[in-house]
């Protein structure tokens, strides 16, 4: 535990070093950037043991964004005066996995909330989950003995996103609408936090005008690239990202609302959502997703972009909600898996695969990371949702051929399900 310590501080002594002969951001305001380096390494140390809801891993998570949130200035607006809001639920599955398993026990977990009151009817609402999967007994891809799943950028580097941005908004002179900031507890096991929140509240869900997401925006690559899901929810989210000049990024957008995370209670609410992502990739719900393989100068760059979002809609009055057309496809219930992880932010024809799980149908019929999916059986898979179809369709035990490119070849492979 000491030699960790050490470790600790000497990367983060470097990442200040780091930072310091970086380029002067163009930020309008000056803010500490070390301590979005020590907020993702700090939470995906091993001392968190791995924030899964309801450990003594998780309370101690949940402590340190309350420290937080007291020293950035936000006014607690959890239960009885307090930064925490706590929930119980039934464990059961999660939906990242490919099963759901119910043991009927109950696991408590705690949302942090911190709010910038500006005494108006319009409240934006800033989240990321801070839970992760503990030691991996449950939605882990790791084959191995239980290892400790530090989740750096999933989702340590969405909650120094969402303190980096707090800090922002606090220093600035934002006044048209009031800011409340969340980190969630339980997105792992299904979304619990969020869902929590949302139904029971105790603000006023009229005021909410619209919600941001952090989840997983710490692997940005070198071709910058960077997903936004749910402008379609509201009429006035693509003008307003169009029109913010030279954004540094290769930017995929999603018009949905749905998806494996926080924003999808909101929008099920009808409060128009953004959220932001850099994709998945092999260490995804691994012992080996660690703070050392985070892109710092990647995350600054994002929540700086948000920042711009933020306060380019801070001069708007309340969003209009927007319901987006794939709602119904994305509650498809699947029969079968494939094993796979789809390349999100993959925007040409197919599905682009990210990677391959070990022992299921895809890895042992011979598919691989890069591989591009193009048929399944007798149908086309020109996209996520025509895939997603597929998995809706085809039974357990059922052949077929998987027709897909490799290198630009055109391939084909017989998969059993």
């Amino acid at each position: 535990m000491k030699q960790k310590q050490i470790f600790r501080i000497l990367y983060f002594s470097c990442l200040l070093f780091i930072f310091s002969c970086s380029k002067k951001s163009t930020f309008p305001i000056e803010l500490p950037k070390q301590n979005l380096a020590m907020d993702i390494i700090t939470l995906s140390s091993d001392e968190m043991e791995g924030r899964e809801i309801g450990t003594p891993g998780e309370r101690k998570a949940g402590d340190y964004i309350a420290k937080r949130f007291a020293e950035i200035g936000l006014q607690p607006i959890g239960d009885k005066g307090t930064y925490f809001q706590t929930f119980t639920r039934k464990k059961s599955g999660n939906p990242h996995g490919d099963e759901s398993t119910t043991t009927g026990k109950e696991v408590t977990g705690r949302n942090i909330l911190g709010y910038i009151n500006n005494g108006s009817m319009s409240t934006v609402i800033v989240g990321g989950h801070y839970d992760h999967l503990g030691y991996g007994h449950e939605g882990s891809l790791y084959v191995g003995d239980l290892a400790i799943h530090n989740g750096a950028d999933d989702n340590s580097s969405g909650v120094a996103g969402v303190l980096y941005l707090a800090e922002s908004i606090k220093k600035s002179n934002f006044k048209k609408h009031n800011y409340l900031f969340i980190c969630f507890s339980g997105e792992e096991k299904g979304l619990w936090g969020s869902n929590y929140f949302v139904n029971n509240t105790s603000l006023d869900k009229k005021t909410f005008n619209y919600m941001v997401n952090m989840d997983m925006i710490g692997r940005l690559n070198e071709e910058r690239k960077l997903a936004i899901s749910g402008i379609g929810t509201s009429p006035d989210f693509e003008a307003i990202l169009d029109n913010i000049k030279k954004p540094k990024f290769n930017i995929k957008k999603d018009l949905s609302g749905m998806g494996p995370s926080d924003h999808a209670s909101f929008y099920n609410a009808e409060i128009p959502v953004l959220a932001f992502f850099t994709g998945q990739h092999s260490d995804y719900h691994k012992p080996s997703d660690d703070a050392h393989l985070i892109n710092y100068e990647g995350v600054k760059d994002i929540v700086e972009y948000i920042y711009t979002v933020v306060s380019t809609l801070e001069t708007k009055e309340k969003l209009p909600f927007t319901k987006t057309k794939d709602e119904s496809q994305t509650r498809m219930a699947f029969t079968v898996t494939l094993g796979v992880m789809p390349d999100y932010l993959y925007d040409g024809i197919g599905l682009k695969l990210d990677g391959v799980k070990d022992g299921k149908p895809a890895q042992i019929a011979g598919l691989e990371k890069g591989d591009i999916v193009i048929k399944m059986g007798e149908l086309d898979v020109p996209d996520m949702q025509s895939y997603m179809k597929c998995l809706s369709i085809f039974k357990p035990g059922q052949t077929v051929e998987v027709k897909f490119l490799r290198a630009g070849k055109e391939m084909s492979k017989q998969v059993t399900f």
